[in-house]
């Protein structure tokens, strides 16, 4: 009899929580979702794909990497408390340090006005929740002064330091681990980041942006780097749970794909980012367009393929989304290219495509969170030969890569082509992406490389 009720409540909640996620889906499917502003050339994790999520246990076996950290004081400081990748990052962190015990206070260097108060309340309730609480003025001050550790969060945070700190600054800066998320290069300025060479160290998402912030320091800022970490992220268990799951998948695989338009069968290729030109959402459009032809030149017998853009915000009207409208329009084809709202909710759209594009241009992604999480579903991924995507995607074995600019346009196409034609292709990097995810990409192994730089930063600080 126990054994059989066991089973039951599992039964039950199995079937709780494919209604929850049915309902979600609804959810995400009919109501515009916050901005994430992060979605710029590199300034977050992207996408769309930072998971919040609190964690007691990293892996399901052996003690949890960040247990040492039990009891520690930490202070995060964040540049703005959002809906972009930076923050949420750090949040995750606060989560996954409350899991083991610490003790987690929260700044945020924000004035009044630069973004949704609602949003803000939001999000602190969540840390409230987790036991994440905020301080200010005098008492950010103190808790400085006392904490064990300080984790800066993006090289605008640097502001911070003397902006509140004042004098306290130099006594500060031996505990202060900065984590950096950006690439661009109105951020290499020396009033955000002229303390970096005294701090205890710097924690970096990929090493092509770590490699890329040595030399632009030293070249434009004549200032050098402190020890220098690179640490590659880790898909959340909450969306790793979904990604596993083949049942909800279908779900929700057939709610987006009615809310398209889209049959079954249909191939859907889509880059998930907001809508700007450093994720090179026009580029995209432009191989599209490009592959159609070559689909219909050579014959190709294959299912109706399709172009999806999540990440559109016709309400902020901006010239570029109006730039890739028209470019649809003229060209004819919004039958075969649709347009999705800005969500925070990735896992339904992850479902329901069958391939993910990853078009950042420049310099492409600081690692690209999209990428990885689109893996665990088994997608495999069209991606710029640049930034953190070259350290992700394993070319021709995970995913295909092509240049970033106009140069990358046919190549593109051709990929497109390639995996519109050859299922079997398609669906052994899905398959390979997927272990890529599962050897090196999973939260515990993100809390392994982050235990392994607090421990040093820790002892330095001490020394």
């Amino acid at each position: 009899m126990g054994k059989q009720a066991t089973a039951w409540n599992t039964l039950q909640k199995k079937r709780w929580t494919l209604m929850i996620l049915c309902l979600f889906t609804l959810l995400t499917l009919t109501f515009f979702f916050f901005t994430r502003s992060a979605f710029n050339s590199c300034d977050s994790t992207d996408h769309f794909q930072a998971q919040i999520q609190s964690a007691s246990q990293t892996s399901s076996s052996g003690p949890n990497p960040l247990g040492f950290m039990k009891s520690k004081l930490v202070l995060l400081v964040s540049h703005e408390l959002s809906l972009s990748g930076g923050p949420l990052l750090l949040m995750e962190l606060a989560f996954l340090l409350r899991g083991v015990g610490a003790e987690v206070v929260w700044i945020t260097n924000q004035k009044p006005g630069q973004a949704d108060d609602g949003v803000i309340y939001s999000l602190e309730r969540k840390m409230l929740d987790r036991g994440v609480f905020s301080a200010k003025s005098q008492k950010a001050i103190d808790t400085a002064m006392k904490a064990d550790l300080v984790v800066l969060n993006t090289a605008v945070a640097g502001k911070w330091l003397e902006g509140v700190l004042k004098e306290n600054v130099k006594q500060v800066l031996p505990k202060v681990l900065w984590w950096i998320h950006e690439m661009r290069g109105h951020y290499f300025k020396l009033e955000y980041v002229k303390h970096l060479p005294f701090v205890a160290g710097a924690m970096i998402d990929s090493h092509t942006t770590a490699e890329y912030w040595k030399n632009r320091t030293r070249e434009r800022l004549g200032i050098k780097m402190p020890e220098t970490y690179v640490v590659h992220l880790g898909n959340s268990k909450d969306l790793m749970e979904v990604a596993e799951d083949s049942v909800a998948k279908r779900v929700l695989r057939e709610h987006v794909r009615e809310s398209l338009g889209v049959r079954d069968d249909d191939l859907l290729f889509a880059i998930i980012n907001s809508v700007s030109r450093g994720k090179g959402q026009d580029l995209f459009l432009h191989s599209f367009y490009e592959s159609l032809h070559l689909i219909q030149e050579k014959k190709q017998q294959v299912p109706s393929v399709h172009a999806v853009i999540v990440g559109s915000d016709m309400n902020a009207q901006t010239k570029f989304e109006t730039e890739l409208r028209n470019f649809v329009l003229e060209k004819k084809i919004q039958d075969r290219v649709h347009f999705v709202n800005k969500t925070l909710t990735v896992a339904p759209y992850l479902a329901a495509i069958d391939v993910l594009v990853q078009n950042s241009q420049a310099r492409g992604e600081c690692f690209g969170r999209i990428t990885i999480e689109a893996m665990a579903f088994q997608l495999p991924v069209l991606g710029t030969a640049a930034g953190g995507t070259m350290e992700i995607v394993v070319n021709g074995t995970t995913g295909l890569l092509h240049p970033i600019g106009k140069e990358g346009v046919i190549p593109l196409a051709n990929n497109i082509l390639k995996l519109a034609t050859h299922v079997e292709r398609r669906l052994t990097m899905g398959k390979k992406g997927y272990e890529r995810v599962k050897d090196i990409f999973l939260e515990h192994h993100m809390s392994q490389r982050i235990s392994f730089v607090l421990k040093k930063v820790l002892r330095k600080a001490m020394s």
